[in-house]
Formats: C-alpha cells, structure tokens, sequence
C-alpha cells in the first residue's frame, strides 16, 4: 500500500503551464521522506514528484521488495513516458513531411511570359506609331481647315468684287440706256431739223419762182426807195448758218456718243475680263475647296477607324490587365492562406519542439538521480540527514532552422517570410 501511495504520489509529466518560469531544485531529507525534484523553464512547466515514491516514513521502504517494486514502477512510467517520446517524434517527422509535401506542392509555379512580351512590345510600337500617325493627322487636319478657312475669306472677297462689278455693269447699263434715250431723241430733232430744212428750202423755191413770174413781165415801176436786200442770198446765209450748226451739232453728238461707246466698250470689255478671271478663281476655288472637303472626310473616317482600334486594343488590354490583377489577388490570398497555415503550423511544431525538450531534459534528470544515487536512506528512525543540492542543468544544444518564402511576379520579389524554429540536437 505504501508503494501504491507513492506512485499515486508521484508526477513525471504534467501538462504544459504557460507563462511560468522557474528552475531547478532539489529536496531531500532521510530515508527519502519528502524528496521533491521539479524542473521547467519558459512556456512549459513540468516535474516529478518522488515524495513516497522513495518512502513515506522510514518504515516505507525499510525493505528490498519495496524498493525494487517501487523502482519498477517508475521504471515502468519511465517507459510510458518514453513510449510518448518516441509518438511525438514520429509524430514531428510526419508533420514536417506533410509540411515538405505540402510546400513542394503549393510551390507557385513561375510562368513564361517572355513569349507575350515580344508580341507586347509589338502592339506597344503599333500604338505609337498609330499615335503619331493621329497626331500627324491632326496637324494635317488643322492645316488643311487654315487653308480651307483662307480660300473661304479669298472667295468671299472675290465675291464681294464680283457684287461691286456686276453693280458697276447694272449701272453703265442704265447710262447706256439713258445715252440710247438721249440719242435717240437727239436723232429725233435732228430729223426735225432735217424736215424743217426741206420746208424751208420748198417755200423758198416757190417764192424764187413767184418773183421769177413776177419779173417776166414788163411793167417797168421806178420806185424812188432803197433797193432791197437780196432774198435768195439772205435764205443762203440763213441756210447756210444753220446748216454749220446743225454739222457742228452732229459732230459734236457723234464725237460724244463715239467717246462714250469707246469708253463703255472698254469699260466692258475689262469688267468682262475681270468677271472672267474672278470666274475662273472661283471655280478654281470650287474645286480646291472640295477636294479639302473630300480629304478632310477621309482624314476624319480614318481618324475615327483609328480611335475604334485604339479603343478596342485599350478595352483588350484592360480586360488582360483585370484578369491578371484577379490572379494576382488570387495568388496573394493562396499566398496569405499559405503563410497563416505555415504560421499556426510552426507554432504547433514549437510547442511539440518545446514539449519534447522538456520531456528530454526531464528524463535526463531522472537518469541523472537514478543513476549518481545522490538520493540516501538510513533504517534508523531516530536519525534524520538532510542534504541540499543544487543541480545544474546540462547545456542543450540547439540547431536553428530558417525558411525564406519569397514570392516573385515578373522577376521581381513582392514580398518575402522568414520563419525560424529551432531543434535540440544534443543535451
């Protein structure tokens, strides 16, 4: 029964107690009473207690069959704890292979693009060159209505010439219709003259024959007067008077009516010339203008079938552009998953790493006590010895391991995780 209560009495392993660190001490008294040996260190406390296992009184263990059931008790514990050692490790190695399985597997893939860069390249020099083709369009464009803007002013001031000199013909017209009117009245006395002439002439005739009769005849009259003027030399002189002045008249008329016909045939011919030559420049302004206006529609169908193309190529490559960056965001939250899976897998590797070295340094104590049998008994009951002693713990050697994870778009590193953790080789 005082084995059994010393095994019941005793911890080898307790669960891990966050937070706590204490080191090692030892106590003893004689006869093993009240031995108590505990061990820990950051994060995970553990220990075991040897209070009974080594005697409750110093009758407990006063025999050899008691300390050999006890021994085989704890060595039989000693084997279970090991049992769970070995577990563990098989445990760790087949956590880390998963973990090298499963980094081989979500190793991201890095993808050719070089292929898509020549025919990027290419696009890229088309639209520059399409851009300048536009730009060089433009300028024609814009020179092209320059010009169509200064044919549009010449035709307007040709237009305004052309106004002032149909104007001009409108008005030598009316002269030349108020010149005929005038002729023609002039024309009119001129041949009332002409009538009045021949009147004239005939009563002078019949008076030249009346005194004619009138002389015939014998009748012999001396008139004591002065002799008369002659008749026929005076209508002579009448006649001939205005005769000159009607000559003079005509001269002059036709002299007047020869220069104004001159002068309206020259006026003429040269507003003809120039109606002529503002004609011809109009016409040739016609055409000009529309062959711009035939060009400028070109330019402007191909302005637009190149603002189409552009357009399509933008909406094309947007599209690329958002489905890349969707992969992206993609690969980044795999990649996020990946380094929180990675993260909450380190930490339960740390704590199993931890729970192993405590185990480790536990049982390595627990040698170390079975062992040096620094532990001593007496079968006296009157005698108590107490011994303190201070043990230090071994050196652990430690290896560190450390994983970069780099995450490469386009040959450049985007982002980069460092994890370490760390291995006990040796104690």
């Amino acid at each position: 029964m005082a084995g059994l209560r010393a095994m019941s009495g005793m911890s080898l392993y307790s669960m891990p107690s966050m937070g706590s660190r204490r080191g090692t001490s030892v106590y003893g008294g004689a006869g093993g009473k009240n031995v108590r040996i505990s061990y820990a260190s950051d994060g995970i406390g553990g220990g075991f207690d040897l209070a009974g296992a080594l005697g409750s009184g110093g009758s407990s263990m006063s025999t050899a069959g008691g300390e050999k059931q006890t021994m085989q008790n704890l060595n039989d514990r000693l084997a279970v704890y090991l049992d769970k050692v070995r577990s563990l490790e098989a445990a760790n190695a087949q956590l880390e292979r998963q973990i090298r399985e499963w980094y081989a597997k979500q190793t991201p893939q890095v993808r050719d693009y070089s292929k898509y860069e020549k025919i990027i390249d290419d696009l890229r020099r088309k639209i520059s060159a399409a851009a300048l083709d536009n730009a060089r369009l433009m300028l024609q464009i814009d020179n092209a209505r320059l010009a169509a803007e200064d044919f549009k002013i010449k035709y307007e001031n040709e237009l305004a010439v052309r106004t002032s000199v149909e104007g001009d013909i409108l008005g030598l017209r009316k002269v030349l219709d108020d010149l005929t009117m005038s002729r023609s009245d002039l024309e009119m006395q001129v041949e009332g003259l002409r009538e009045e002439l021949v009147y004239l002439k005939k009563n002078h005739e019949e008076e030249l024959a009346a005194l004619r009769s009138q002389s015939s005849s014998n009748v012999n009259v001396e008139v004591d007067a002065r002799p008369q003027d002659d008749l026929t030399k005076v209508l002579d002189g009448i006649r001939s008077q205005y005769e000159g002045i009607t000559d003079k008249n005509r001269k002059e008329m036709e002299n007047w009516y020869k220069g104004k016909f001159d002068e309206l045939n020259k006026q003429i011919s040269t507003n003809t010339e120039t109606l002529q030559t503002s004609k011809s420049e109009i016409s040739e302004l016609r055409r000009t203008l529309q062959a711009l206006q035939i060009e400028l529609q070109s330019q402007l169908s191909l302005k637009s079938a190149l603002e189409e193309q552009l357009g399509e190529t933008e909406s094309r490559y947007s599209l690329q552009l958002n489905q890349l960056q969707a992969m992206v965001n993609s690969l980044e939250n795999e990649l996020s998953q990946v380094r929180m899976d990675i993260a909450r897998q380190s930490q339960e590797y740390q704590t199993l790493l931890d729970i192993k070295t405590r185990l480790e340094l536990e049982i390595a104590e627990y040698r170390r006590l079975l062992d040096g049998g620094d532990v001593k008994q007496t079968s006296s009951m009157t005698t108590y010895t107490k011994k303190e002693e201070i043990v230090k713990p071994k050196p652990v050697v430690t290896q560190r391991r450390k994983v970069v994870i780099e995450e490469i778009v386009d040959g450049k590193v985007v982002s980069r995780t460092v994890d370490e953790d760390t291995e006990i080789v040796k104690s």
